[in-house]
């Protein structure tokens, strides 16, 4: 096959690989992307998009058997694995059909296959198995630019290597063939409370392991002491300061020794086990070191506009460091490309990134906590709102909930919010826009909110970190 030359080829099409390809033909590059497993990449395949096809149906589920609560029978409520399964399924098969759709409209090349780097502009593609219609196969093919986007995997820990049967990652929880009866969720991160959270609503035992003293670590304390309330509320266990010390599998279960924050040990016995310790970035294999390209901490480390320390090598998403998050690959895939085709983007602010968990209670944040705010050495006023103050919130039946801002005292300067509650991920993006447009807590309070909506808590929060709260 002889060479093709491309402006930029993009190895890995998730979230920031296709989405920096259609960007690049918008500006008129010609682009190709190298995939070779699935197109659109973990997140509409095995990652964002299913397990919220799995988390709305527990979210049913758990008000079906609470439809007395509104005054409603709905009889008797029973589920189906394998249908709850299936629809998660279909609506991942849809959203890859989809990124698969956008590419072809936009005339990007998809080269499918395993891409090795071999030196500087060149790449060269092994054949892969299952190739989809229409796509380009192996041989080298030739960019002056070159996007690695190709992701993280989970992290195995020693004793605690998932098998596929027993000691699951997220691929397996997704895809149970039974519901377990008992669960040990290991790690505390938006991956393992949101499985936690699944599972339990489908009635299963479910107990979560933390290394560290906080739950959701990345979040602010008290958001985190909150959605562990909520957690506890329903009967999840959690074990902070702790952690699993060997495992010991067993027909159909297995029993986990677990090193508990007193010193003491217990071994519980669970029909499965969920790793959720974080994920690596996928930098193997890629021809990196070679061409000299730096890795740091296991991921590849580039600026803000997703440059490496070599010319024409840049890198975009889960494998150029944290936050390993789907929205931040797609925003950092648009910049890294505008630069490439000669524009001026503003680089990327990892502060002004929000982060969601769609368990339930659902959780969401930007910008600094309170603590570390405070390390910061600002000077700060801080405005807590509950959701019990919010009519829409208790006309819903969501009167748990908590909305939390931080200000630098002498600016007004919104350094951080933070939220836990009922649909909070979909209140979050308007503190979002206004850490991104420099609001102050002036502007802020003098925006009117819609009553009656659950965002008035983002409201009397700010107005709250100003002694001007209403309607507590």
């Amino acid at each position: 096959m002889a060479d093709t030359t491309y402006d930029l080829i993009i190895i890995g099409s998730g979230p920031g690989g296709y989405v920096a390809a259609i960007r690049a033909a918008q500006l008129g590059l010609k682009a190709a992307v190298v995939e070779r497993t699935h197109i659109g990449g973990i997140c509409p395949n095995w990652g964002c998009i299913p397990t919220k096809a799995l988390l709305r149906s527990a979210e049913i589920y758990h008000a079906m058997e609470h439809a007395g609560d509104y005054g409603l029978s709905a009889g008797s409520v029973g589920f189906d694995p394998a249908a709850v399964v299936k629809r998660s399924r279909g609506i991942a098969d849809q959203m890859a059909n989809g990124v698969g759709f956008l590419l072809k409209k936009n005339k990007v090349d998809v080269i499918w296959g395993a891409a090795t780097l071999t030196a500087p502009g060149k790449v060269d593609v092994k054949a892969a198995d299952n190739p989809p219609k229409g796509a380009l196969g192996a041989g080298t093919y030739a960019a002056k630019n070159i996007i690695v986007a190709t992701g993280a995997r989970p992290r195995a820990l020693p004793g605690l290597e998932p098998d596929g049967k027993l000691i699951w990652t997220y691929f397996e929880a997704m895809v149970p063939e039974t519901m377990p009866k008992s669960l040990l969720v290991v790690g505390s991160g938006a991956i393992g409370v949101e499985f936690a959270s699944f599972y339990r609503t489908m009635g299963a035992d479910v107990t979560i392991v933390e290394i560290l003293p906080q739950i959701l670590p990345v979040e602010d304390e008290e958001i985190a002491a909150a959605a562990r309330e909520r957690f506890e509320k329903q009967g999840i266990r959690i074990l902070t300061e702790s952690k699993v010390t060997a495992t010991r599998k067993g027909r159909g279960s297995v029993t986990a020794r677990i090193e508990l924050k007193d010193g003491k040990t217990e071994e519980l016995k669970v029909d499965r086990v969920i790793s959720a310790v974080g994920v690596v970035g996928n930098v193997e294999d890629l021809g990196l070191e070679k061409l000299g390209v730096k890795i740091e901490r296991g991921t590849i480390a580039v600026d803000g506009l997703g440059r490496t320390n070599v010319p024409g090598i840049h890198a975009i998403g889960d494998v150029a460091g944290p936050p390993m998050l789907a929205h931040k690959a797609e925003h950092e895939g648009a910049l890294c490309v505008e630069a490439i085709a000669g524009l001026n983007p503003h680089p990327m602010d990892k502060a002004k990134i929000p982060g969601c968990t769609y368990c339930m209670p659902q959780v969401a944040s930007v910008g600094l906590t309170e603590k570390k705010a405070k390390e910061a050495g600002h000077e700060v006023r801080v405005g807590k709102f509950p959701f019990i103050g919010n009519g829409k919130a208790v006309a819903l039946g969501e009167p748990d909930g908590l909305v939390k801002t931080v200000f630098d005292a002498k600016t007004g300067q919104l350094l951080g919010a933070h939220l836990v509650g009922a649909e909070v991920t979909e209140l979050i993006q308007g503190f979002v826009v206004a850490m991104n447009l420099e609001t102050t807590e002036e502007d802020l309070i003098n925006s009117v909110f819609p009553h009656p909506t659950i965002s008035e808590t983002m409201h009397e929060s700010v107005m709250a970190a100003y002694g001007r709260a209403i309607h507590i």
